[in-house]
């Protein structure tokens, strides 16, 4: 008589499908997610009632316009990408006191103490503070000047995206430079070495104050409105 096949053993996969969502779950709750990606920018607070309307001198506005055809307007002329973080740093030192760019004031000890104590006379403690944190810069890298600069950018509704993120880089590019070249003049580091060792020795106060004095400097204003349809 032929001999009967043994029963071949079935591994159970019945209980497969919960171990896969297990684990699915463990991976989720363990990865660290990459937040770097993006643009940072700090939303101003909202507006006070009956607050009073600050006019701004056109002077004092750098407008970046980028239409449907992603075509760069600047200051009322046509540029390229590449051309723009230049464009971008003339107007945010007004190195050559042009009265076409921002108007400017030189900052120093001096001066600062003087204006911390009239603007204290007329209650006015906005501007002490202002002040007193260009004091601060001023005691510790010396006589510097300011501009009264804000970077406007105004897009398309049919602006690229691609082309959104390479003006804010070069805007932000702009920025950072200046901030590198001052940093590595006083401090003998880039902007970017003293913003991770300030992280990385959040006791030390020393490092605190020297960002803080860079920034006071060059305090990033880039304003950006609603898209519109500004057209080609």
């Amino acid at each position: 008589m032929p001999r009967k096949r043994e029963a071949q053993n079935e591994i159970n996969a019945g209980s497969m499908a919960d171990i896969a969502f297990l684990l699915l779950v463990f991976f989720l709750v363990t990865t660290t997610m990459d937040s770097s990606w993006g643009i940072q920018r700090k939303l101003p607070p909202p507006p006070e009632p009956n607050q009073e309307n600050i006019d701004i001198k056109q002077r004092n506005v750098f407008v970046v316009l980028a239409n449907a055809n992603d075509q760069l307007l600047v200051e009322g002329e046509l540029l390229l990408i590449d051309q723009v973080r230049e464009k971008a740093k003339e107007f945010i030192v007004n190195p050559a006191r042009k009265e076409s760019l921002p108007e400017w004031e030189d900052v120093s000890v001096s001066i600062a103490k003087q204006k911390i104590s009239d603007y204290t006379a007329v209650g006015n403690a906005e501007k002490v503070t202002v002040w007193q944190k260009r004091l601060a810069a001023a005691e510790l890298i010396g006589e510097y000047t300011i501009t009264k600069q804000v970077i406007s950018l105004q897009n398309d509704r049919g602006t690229s995206y691609k082309l959104y993120i390479q003006v804010q880089n070069e805007l932000a590019a702009a920025y950072r430079e200046l901030r590198d070249e001052l940093c590595m003049s006083e401090f003998r580091m880039t902007f970017t070495e003293l913003e991770e060792a300030s992280k990385a020795n959040k006791e030390d106060d020393s490092l605190k104050k020297k960002l803080k004095a860079i920034k006071t400097v060059y305090p990033q204003k880039i304003s950006e409105a609603e898209p519109k349809n500004l057209g080609g």
